[in-house]
């Protein structure tokens, strides 16, 4: 739209809300995407039905959409492979007996001490936020369930120690994008901008601090305190109105318990993505490089130019290929049923793959109506100085929140917010902490979010579920860096 209105507001807010009362989160995009090609078809429905047909097939013409789905639907055929080569259970009867051999406080402890493995886990592989919960929920789900320690809890940690580490630490595609959108905006150092801005990305260091209080604490609230109880005292993993986004022959570990169990074919592919994310980034950035910069620049900058869709869709095809290598070597599997298995598993995240699609259609719906150019015109019209890092923080929140991408809102809020903290005198470092962090914060409480959607899948949850638990931490954090947003706004405009 050329002249963004408040309709443009309409169509995600209303799938969101849809998704959150119904439970049909397909259903619920469905009907959020139709309003809104019913808005750009002046509407016409039957225009509009057939508008959103074509968005569905548009998708498909982004190469890093279509890799990010391939991607997602690897990962269940990744899943299942090594389930049925009898890695994930020997992987969980590996730690299973650690755990035992160093109980001292029962099993409350043991309960602690796996969220915490689970947090440092998603916190260490800050290189991609899909590799990080994908890695996250694919190793501990297993022992989450035996434990009895909800999904929905390792959902949460899984989403809130990827992200926001991602976007605390530079030395991954989200730093070199940031500095890019910068660099665009006539930033001659964008990497100081960016490092300077490390310790005013508030919510990112409160999300990652809620986690650790809630695991150190053992205490939880609202819809995660319900979850926790449900699975401690029925040994339910999902409530009954649930509908999970991994089919259960990926989730059940026993499913092949003749087949030996081996913790080496979990571990030697997993190891594989993991350490294929940034050779691949590298690689696939390498092109544009520039033989004049030093040997650390020139990783630096291809990791930057690199493709991030592209990099996970080559490690887990590396991933897979090392664990058919291994099942082969071991003749644990033949090559027909390996075949079979992956094709299974593909099929088993069927559900995520058409949610995927969805999500990415509804985000290229709201560029259309103009959504995220309309919320940040409303928002700086009231803005002042001392306001400024606290707005632009809710809006960047408002704009991830109703497009479901943190990176969109970044290329929309940057331009923006750059020359407007010029204009005001205001600390660039500031702002832009204010920009990553709103993104992040958006993302957490978006149920369209595809980052929110592959932690749901990561963790064998009920999406909404996920949405529903998360929603409570995600608020307060958020709500604490909009107050010290506004108090550092405040208090840098004291004479």
């Amino acid at each position: 739209m050329q002249n963004p209105s408040i309709l443009s507001l309409f169509p995600p807010l209303i799938a969101i809300l849809l998704a959150i009362l119904t439970r049909q989160v397909i259903i619920s995009l469905l009907a959020g995407i139709w309003l809104g090609r019913l808005i750009l078809a002046s509407g016409n429905p039957l225009a509009a039905a057939l508008h959103t047909i074509e968005s569905l097939v548009q998708v498909f013409q982004n190469s890093g959409n279509t890799r990010t789905i391939l991607f997602c639907a690897l990962m269940g055929a990744l899943m299942l492979l090594m389930q049925r080569s009898g890695g994930i259970r020997g992987f969980v009867e590996f730690i299973q007996v650690r755990l035992n051999a160093s109980n001292r406080g029962g099993d409350s402890r043991i309960r602690t001490r796996l969220q915490s493995m689970a947090f440092l886990t998603g916190t260490a592989l800050f290189i991609e936020t899909s590799i990080s919960s994908l890695t996250v929920g694919t190793l501990f789900r297993p022992l989450f369930d035996q434990y009895r320690i909800s999904r929905e809890k390792l959902a949460y940690i899984a989403d809130s120690s990827s992200a926001p580490m991602c976007a605390l630490l530079p030395l991954n595609a989200w730093g070199a994008y940031i500095m890019g959108l910068l660099l665009g905006q006539g930033i001659e150092n964008p990497l100081s901008v960016l490092v300077r801005a490390l310790p005013f990305n508030f919510y990112s260091m409160l999300a990652l601090f809620t986690v650790v209080i809630t695991i150190t604490f053992r205490r939880d609230w609202g819809d995660m305190r319900l979850a926790q109880k449900r699975v401690r005292e029925t040994g339910q993993f999902l409530n009954q109105k649930s509908r999970p986004t991994v089919s259960t022959q990926i989730t059940d570990s026993n499913a092949d318990s003749e087949v030996p169990a081996r913790k080496l074919n979990m571990i030697i592919p997993l190891a594989v993505l993991v350490f294929s994310m940034p050779l691949m980034l590298i690689m696939t950035g390498w092109s544009a490089n520039d033989p004049s910069l030093s040997g650390f620049g020139r990783l630096w900058k291809a990791m930057g130019q690199g493709s991030g869709s592209a990099a996970v869709l080559y490690a887990v095809v590396s991933a897979i290929s090392v664990g058919t290598v291994l099942s082969l070597f071991q003749r644990s599997m033949t090559l027909t049923k390996i075949h079979d298995t992956v094709l299974e598993g593909m099929a088993g995240l069927l559900p995520l793959t058409l949610l995927m699609v969805l999500a990415f259609a509804i985000g290229a719906l709201t560029q259309d109506l103009g959504t995220g150019a309309y919320l940040a015109r409303v928002t700086s019209a009231w803005l002042s100085k001392e306001l400024l890092p606290a707005a632009t923080f809710v809006t960047a929140g408002l704009i991830a929140f109703s497009t479901g991408t943190s990176w969109g809102t970044y290329a929309i809020m940057i331009p923006i917010a750059v020359p407007v903290a010029q204009t005001f005198g205001c600390d660039l470092a500031t702002v832009t902490a204010a920009v990553i962090g709103g993104g992040v914060f958006g993302d957490h409480c978006s149920p369209i979010s595809d980052t929110t959607l592959i932690s749901s899948m990561a963790a064998a949850t009920d999406h909404i579920d996920h949405v529903r638990t998360q929603l409570p931490y995600a608020l307060i954090s958020g709500l604490a860096a909009v107050l010290l947003y506004l108090g550092l706004g405040i208090l840098t405009q004291q004479p």
